[in-house]
């Protein structure tokens, strides 16, 4: 299991499993609840290439990232 501090944003870490390039497993410590767990469903099975193509550079508001942007991040500093 990965783990990832996240900044600028209100989820506090992600936790993350790889195998074979295929995310197996994501959460989010803290966050908002809803969106997360849905986020965390969608990109499982994924490949890390095709969740980092999709996710990143996606902001919350007018902060200059959000949650999805900074698994991203932690999918991008994996490889």
């Amino acid at each position: 299991m990965e783990v990832f501090k996240t900044s600028g944003v209100c989820a506090s870490e992600i936790e993350f499993e790889i195998d074979n390039g295929i995310v197996k497993h994501v959460n989010f410590v803290r966050g908002c609840p809803g969106s997360l767990l849905a986020i965390t469903e969608l990109v499982k099975g994924q490949t890390v290439a095709e969740v980092i193509k999709r996710l990143s550079g996606i902001r919350c508001g007018e902060k200059e990232t959000s949650c999805p942007d900074q698994l991203a991040k932690a999918l991008s500093a994996y490889l």
